[in-house]
């Protein structure tokens, strides 16, 4: 009986910690905590590529995080409205073609496997994003 009712106390604490699907994308990625740590990641990644730099080397690193956070944070429905630049007056001029766009995908997929985000809540997040391509993507 103890053995079954210790299990019975893992299973319900366990269970308490997973995330629920009641729950928003923010709260499942960690609230504001998780989003500063992908979006911190995803700018890490974006500064170690060769191949996209060049899109963001003039760019104000601190008003992009705090952009790309309160973004975000509206995208995953959390407490925040976003307030900024559409996609497209953000990207008009820049001529992102298709392969440096997805290649910036791949590089927020690594930034979400380096920020612990599982792997159906990236897909998610994912297509929440994916209607922004035509927005971003002008050739």
């Amino acid at each position: 009986m103890r053995l079954y009712l210790l299990g019975f106390m893992t299973l319900l604490i366990t269970g308490c910690a997973l995330p629920s699907k009641d729950q928003t994308l923010y709260q499942q990625i960690g609230e504001q905590a998780g989003l500063e740590r992908l979006v911190d990641a995803f700018i890490n990644q974006i500064g170690n590529d060769d191949k996209v730099f060049h899109y963001f080397k003039h760019t104000n690193i601190t008003h992009f995080r705090n952009g790309f956070i309160s973004h975000m944070c509206d995208v995953l429905d959390g407490p925040c409205e976003y307030q900024g630049d559409n996609m497209v007056q953000i990207h008009t001029g820049m001529n992102i073609n298709e392969h440096d766009f997805n290649h910036v995908v791949d590089l927020l997929i690594k930034a979400m496997n380096e920020a612990d985000i599982e792997h159906p809540v990236q897909n998610k997040i994912l297509a929440r994003l994916a209607p922004m391509r035509g927005e971003i993507i002008k050739i």
